[in-house]
């Protein structure tokens, strides 16, 4: 088996390779590198069934011949974290319509399938908790660039079904919610590794808004093995699924728990939405996933809790 990896050089294309070349097989991972790391994936260029190609996957001619040599491709190429969706929405907005429109033309002409990564961000300001695949969403006005990236992504889930629907092309869609572990960076706002960084140097540790809104965090290994399960599946194409956990926190408890686990004396200071984005800012006071589709479609479940995963990413910033 060939698989290809769109964004195969970021936190969770890296992980997923590894998960993939542990099966034997052939793993090709594409990345610009804007938002990805060489060094994510530097311990796995040595290997005989893996290759990494230096490009951004609007290059059409590029695509068109990795998709023709593969089997799967697991499209994880996105524009990610807030502070990169607030600071550059043109960017976030064509990364992930024109690419995933690239990615599903090719794959109908070469008859493979799909794995779109999407996100739980789809849900919008939804308050139906827990999130079901089939529940409603509930968007903010076109004016706030904050929801540009939801938006996006829900285009994105659209055509995927809109090509399986209409060409018969296999895609399966997962919903990410809030996907953490060793590899992640804060540089775009993901809070964990932010909260650890800070930490660990004796900083202030910053919760925006009043750090009551509440987060689910699944450990990357768990959403790789989900991912997978996903793929093998025959059952699973044409659907939607979320990938999370359901173990709920507040941010200021979560920042509690960072620096206790770091042993660190740093005091938690709450800065104001718009300080931190901008004047206008709006986010979710919840994010809880409803993961029965998944469970009854693969039996999966997240296996690592909170504590070991914050341990693991603590211990990359000391």
């Amino acid at each position: 088996m060939r698989a290809l990896i769109t964004g195969g050089a970021g936190f969770i294309g890296s992980h997923l390779a590894e998960a993939l070349l542990d099966q034997g097989q052939h793993v090709i991972a594409i990345d610009d590198l804007s938002t990805g790391r060489i060094e994510n994936i530097d311990h796995l260029l040595p290997h005989p069934n893996f290759q990494f190609v230096y490009e951004n996957i609007r290059t059409e001619t590029v695509m068109d011949r990795l998709v023709s040599e593969c089997d799967t491709i697991y499209h994880l190429a996105a524009a990610i974290g807030v502070e990169l969706v607030i600071k550059d929405p043109v960017r976030t907005i064509e990364t992930n319509l024109i690419g995933t429109e690239i990615v599903l033309r090719l794959a109908r002409r070469y008859r493979k399938m799909v794995v779109i990564a999407s996100t739980s961000e789809v849900y919008g300001k939804s308050e139906a908790i827990p999130f079901r695949e089939d529940g409603d969403r509930v968007m903010g006005p076109t004016i706030k660039s904050r929801w540009s990236y939801a938006e996006s992504k829900a285009m994105d889930e659209f055509l995927a079904l809109a090509y399986h629907q209409q060409f018969g092309v296999p895609v399966i869609i997962g919903r990410f919610f809030n996907t953490v572990g060793p590899r992640q960076t804060g540089t775009y706002g993901m809070v964990i590794p932010r909260l650890a960084r800070q930490a660990a140097a004796g900083q202030p540790l910053t919760v925006y808004g009043d750090g009551q809104q509440t987060r689910c965090f699944c450990h990357v290994k768990d959403a790789v093995r989900a991912v997978v399960g996903l793929s093998q599946e025959a059952k699973a194409i044409g659907e939607i699924f979320n990938i999370g956990s359901s173990e709920e926190i507040t941010i200021l408890d979560l920042a509690k728990r960072i620096r206790s686990r770091a042993g660190s004396q740093s005091e938690i200071k709450l800065i104001p939405y718009d300080q931190a984005y901008g004047a206008g800012f709006e986010d979710m006071r919840r994010r809880v996933p409803d993961t029965t589709r998944i469970k009854a479609a693969i039996g999966w479940q997240p296996t690592i809790g909170l504590e070991q995963t914050l341990d693991e990413v603590i211990a990359q910033f000391k």
